[in-house]
């Protein structure tokens, strides 16, 4: 072949190649990969609104918190800087941090008196129990193990693991401080929420035992703020509470 040839067959191929991009090569694989994702991602919705519903169906005042839970979570864990990952987790973990109660009888539950030992060493088992269903689901993992941990004090007196300070992840020192001053300012049928100052008190009380102290004080600064807010959520009005 002579040179001429080879020149002739270089252009041709510089030329024809010239006309394909690396994107368009990529484009369909590109797209089934973005399909994936969304989907993953809706199915992902999907799981947690079911399995939020389930809550409502158990006790209807279960939901409402977690949804409180997830906003309150969400904001803290800006404040503090997680990661969008860490962020999702803390989502989940918020919205479901409960869906161990599944396992646990009406009769526990719904008790308005003290819980015997018996009946408090079964409902400190619904970390576990939560842990053990989404722990099956694909992407929900590291959520599972946040739900798991969520009743570990920063002391390490907590549950199931006596697990301490930053032993303790920081999604579930995060719901355990939310999960906590939400349960302390709303109604039930069976009694009346504290007032947002006793709340406040005895979360600074507990901040370095039961509570990480930089989450505490975190919360605090916008719950402070944002105190007729909080307590319309929780469903107690500040006039009443004060």
């Amino acid at each position: 072949m002579s040179n001429s040839q080879i020149s002739a067959l270089v252009d041709r191929f510089a030329v024809t190649h010239k006309k394909v991009s690396l994107p368009s090569l990529w484009a369909p694989e590109s797209l089934r990969i973005k399909e994936l994702e969304e989907g993953v991602s809706t199915l992902r919705s999907s799981v947690i609104c079911a399995f939020n519903q389930l809550l409502d169906l158990k006790d209807l005042n279960t939901g409402v918190h977690s949804t409180r839970l997830a906003e309150w979570g969400m904001r803290v864990g800006q404040e503090l800087g997680l990661e969008e990952q860490e962020l999702q987790n803390l989502e989940v973990a918020a919205l479901l941090h409960d869906i161990g109660k599944m396992g646990i009888p009406d009769s526990i539950l719904r008790k308005p008196a003290k819980l015997d030992p018996e009946e408090y060493a079964l409902m400190k088992k619904h970390p576990e129990y939560g842990w053990a269903v989404l722990r099956m689901l694909p992407g929900f993992e590291r959520a599972a193990l946040d739900i798991l941990h969520h009743h570990e004090n920063f002391d390490g007196t907590g549950y199931p693991a006596g697990l301490k300070s930053s032993e303790i992840p920081i999604v579930s020192r995060i719901v355990s401080v939310i999960d906590a001053f939400d349960a302390m300012v709303s109604s039930r049928p069976y009694r009346t929420g504290l007032p947002f100052e006793e709340a406040v008190r005895r979360l600074t009380v507990a901040a370095g035992t039961q509570f990480d102290p930089v989450v505490v004080k975190c919360f605090l600064t916008f719950a402070q703020a944002e105190m007729p807010t909080v307590f319309a959520a929780a469903g107690t009005s500040v006039a009443s509470a004060l």
